[in-house]
């Protein structure tokens, strides 16, 4: 019997991705900027294979909120578990279910003084995008959906659709119809990207048909850490208001305490009609996905929108362990207020001093970054902080912006010394390499 496993061959024994590069698809990713296979993790750190230590600023994307493998949600994990306790159960009555949406009630929604129907779609933040639009259109009887510049909201169909990277909508490889892009806040340095957006309404010559929804993050994390204001959602709101579009809330990267507050729209005066949460819901990484809708919008018929995979009871399970444990006071807000400061001054210090390769300094709460003078920059310095240690990610149209995303539970001290490294990395880029950089961009721009 022919065995090919190249597993057998004393080559690839020097190379630990080599499974992965024989057998896995083209399409992996993270994988590339991060080629290390990692065997355990806990809080902020991952193990690798041979032991070594790597401090996480990438925290799954966001899906990890509270580190991993948070004590607390693994013991009640365990404890569900060895009960025989559901793991799957489609969209069954079950006492988890029923647990976590009577403590989602009387934790989250009620002490905010908030109305809204619960619908579990499938486990991820797409699904629940997919889900909303879906219903926006079912609501009002309207096609066309509303996105923004930069704005990114998932890989499936709808979701791409009003996702504004070329690269991700192209991978489509179908037209994305029924949608429309606006320039979100700021995208425009002198013009109120609002009244482009009212104008376009309300023109009757304008080519734009009144949309069902309109759906914003009110800070764009993929499109490269672009804080919406407070303002300018307010603005949003009462647009959408006047005219019966429907306001979505994508909340699925920057909810659940990322901007410090559970909802990162809570304290800006906004009433959203649907709001879709993902990533770190269920608190432990275990896939789940909610999409919380104003009664009077709940116009499905029973089984319209389902999944197999509706009913992950054991997200379920630590989700519940999370929001007794996270939310009960505002003691976990508090403290990344307090951590925000300390990364954005740390930032700061640093664009002060290297002012030729960073352009700016922006974040909300533990989502921060800081912008490169090229987009070079930004893999190069990444790259160097892997090598010392750390896990961070690139973000925006060009992947130019470094992009921090700790867990919300990360030390001071790992705060200081991902600050550390990252300053250590551009002291690494001279004002040589900078030039040539420049100037390689200038000959492509000829």
């Amino acid at each position: 019997m022919n065995n090919n496993n190249n597993n057998n061959n004393p080559a690839d024994q020097h190379n630990p991705m080599a499974t992965f590069d024989r057998l896995e698809s083209e399409v992996r990713g993270y994988c590339r900027s991060w080629p290390t296979v990692f065997r355990s993790a806990h809080g902020h750190t991952l193990v690798a294979d041979d032991g070594t230590e790597y401090l996480d600023f990438f925290a799954g994307a966001g899906a990890l909120n509270y580190g991993h493998n948070h004590p607390a949600l693994i013991d009640a994990l365990k404890a569900h578990l060895d009960a025989q306790g559901f793991v799957h159960a489609l969209d069954l009555a079950t006492t988890t279910k029923r647990d976590f949406i009577e403590r989602f009630e009387d934790i989250i929604l009620k002490p905010r003084g908030l109305d809204y129907k619960l619908q579990f779609p499938g486990p991820t933040g797409t699904n629940a995008i997919e889900a909303a639009l879906k219903l926006a259109r079912k609501v009002t009887g309207r096609e066309r959906v509303v996105g923004f510049t930069n704005g990114f909201h998932g890989m499936t169909l709808g979701a791409l659709s009003i996702t504004g990277n070329s690269g991700k909508r192209h991978g489509a490889g179908v037209p994305l119809g029924n949608a429309s892009s606006m320039p979100y806040a700021n995208f425009l340095d002198d013009m109120d990207s609002l009244q482009i957006l009212e104008s376009m309404i309300a023109g009757d010559s304008s080519g734009f048909d009144l949309p069902a929804a309109v759906v914003v993050e009110t800070t764009q994390g993929e499109g490269g850490i672009n804080p919406a204001s407070a303002t300018w959602m307010r603005g949003l709101d009462s647009i959408c208001k006047r005219n019966g579009i429907l306001l979505v809330v994508d909340d699925i990267q920057v909810g659940c305490g990322r901007t410090g507050t559970f909802f990162s729209w809570e304290n800006m005066g906004i009433d959203p009609d649907i709001v879709t949460l993902s990533k770190s819901l269920s608190g432990s990484g275990l896939p789940m996905a909610l999409v919380l809708l104003k009664p009077e919008h709940d116009a499905w018929d029973p089984g319209e929108h389902n999944g197999t995979f509706r009913g992950n009871n054991a997200a379920f399970v630590t989700a519940t362990a999370a929001l007794e444990l996270f939310w009960r006071d505002d003691a976990l807000t508090l403290e990344v207020g307090r951590k925000s400061e300390r990364v954005m001054n740390g930032l700061r210090a640093l664009h002060e001093a290297h002012e030729g390769l960073f352009t700016d300094v922006r974040g909300s709460g533990l989502i921060c970054g800081i912008e490169t003078a090229l987009p070079e920059i930004a893999p190069l310095i990444t790259t160097g902080a892997f090598e010392r240690g750390v896990m961070m990610e690139t973000a925006g149209a060009e992947g130019e912006v470094i992009k921090l995303l700790p867990a919300l539970t990360v030390s001071d001290a790992a705060i200081d010394r991902a600050l550390e490294v990252l300053a250590e990395c551009a002291n690494d880029i001279d004002d040589q390499l900078v030039a040539e950089l420049r100037a390689d961009q200038a000959a492509v721009a000829r």
